[in-house]
C-alpha cells in the first residue's frame, strides 16, 4: 500500500522538487507484528532533518496514523516515509510557502540471511568516497548518489555490504550501515560532523552502552583501526548488527559483544528479531 498525502495513490507529479533535485528526506523502518520499530527515534530525525532543510514536517500524530494505516497487521516489512519539499517547478531557489509532499509505503522485508547475525560477513572496501558536506551531514536526504555509484562497483557485487572511506582515507560508515568497533571496554564509532548518516540504531546503541559496561567514544578510525580492534560491526534498522569477520581478505576476529549488543536491540524493539 502506497499513501501519498494522505491518498492511497502512486504517481508523483514531474514538478515535485523530491524528483527534480532530490530535495527531500527519508526513514525506512522495520515492521515486526504489525508495528513499525523504534518509530518515534525515526520521527525525531525525520523532523530534525526537516529542520536542517527548511521544510515543513509533517506532524507526528498524522505519520502515525497514516503508517497504521499503510502497515495494517504485516508480520513483517519495511515502511517507508519520504517527505519532499513539495511541488516547485524549474529552479533552485526553493519557495518557502510551499507545502510537503509525503509518501508512505510499505515494502517486503530484505531477505538477508540469518547467518550474517551470528557468523558475521566479509565486507569490502568501496572506491567511491563519501564526500564533506557538514550542511547535510547526520540526515538521511535523498541524495543517494555516492552510495549508489559504490554499491554498482563490479568488484562490490560479492558483497552484502561494503565500506565507504572519507575524502582523507578514514573509514566513515557501510554504503547502508553504521560503523562500529570495539577496544577492550570502548565502543568506537566514527564522527558525523561532516558526513554520513546519524543512524537510529547507531543512536540506541550509544545509549545502552554504558549501561552494558562500555565507554563510547566519537572518534575517526583508520583502516588499519579496524584491523586491530577485538570487534568490528555495522547497524542499521533492518540488519539490526552484522559483525564484520574479514575485510576483504583480512580476517578480522568475531567476539561475542555484538551479540550481546543485538540481543538487547531486539528487546527493547529497536531492530526486528
Amino acid at each position: 500500500m502506497i499513501l501519498i498525502n494522505g491518498a492511497p495513490d502512486d504517481k508523483l507529479p514531474i514538478t515535485d522538487r523530491g524528483l527534480l533535485y532530490g530535495d527531500g528526506l527519508f526513514e525506512t523502518i522495520a515492521v515486526s507484528a504489525g508495528a513499525a520499530l523504534n518509530f518515534e527515534a525515526h520521527l525525531v530525525r525525520l523532523s530534525r532533518g526537516c529542520r536542517r532543510l527548511g521544510i515543513a514536517a509533517p506532524a507526528h500524530h498524522l505519520l502515525r496514523a497514516e503508517a497504521s494505516q499503510v502497515i495494517g497487521t504485516c508480520p513483517r516489512g519495511v515502511l517507508k516515509i519520504i517527505i519532499t519539499r513539495g511541488l516547485g517547478g524549474r529552479g533552485y531557489r526553493p519557495d518557502p510557502q510551499l507545502a510537503a509532499t509525503r509518501i508512505l509505503m510499505l515494502q517486503p522485508a530484505p531477505d538477508y540471511l540469518p547467518a550474517n547475525r551470528v557468523h558475521g560477513i566479509v565486507a569490502g572496501i568501496c572506491h567511491t568516497r563519501i564526500v564533506a558536506q557538514p550542511e547535510l551531514a547526520g540526515i538521511k536526504h535523498l541524495n543517494r548518489l555516492p552510495q549508489v555509484l559504490a554499491r554498482g562497483e563490479p568488484d562490490q557485487q560479492a558483497f552484502s555490504e561494503s565500506l565507504m572511506l572519507d575524502s582523507h582515507g578514514k573509514a566513515l560508515a557501510g554504503t547502508m550501515s553504521n560503523l562500529f568497533t570495539l577496544r577492550a571496554n570502548t565502543l568506537l564509532t566514527p564522527p558525523l560532523a561532516s558526513a554520513g548518516v546519524a543512524g537510529t540504531v547507531r543512536q540506541a546503541i550509544l545509549e545502552m552502552a554504558p549501561g552494558l559496561g562500555w565507554n563510547t567514544l566519537i572518534e575517526e578510525l583508520s583502516i588499519a583501526d579496524l584491523y586491530a580492534a577485538d570487534e568490528v560491526f555495522l547497524s542499521n534498522s533492518l540488519i539490526g548488527i552484522w559483525p564484520l569477520r574479514a575485510i576483504q581478505d583480512r580476517i578480522l576476529n568475531v567476539g561475542n559483544k555484538a551479540a550481546i549488543l543485538l540481543k538487547h536491540l531486539i528487546n527493547n524493539g529497536v531492530v526486528p528479531p
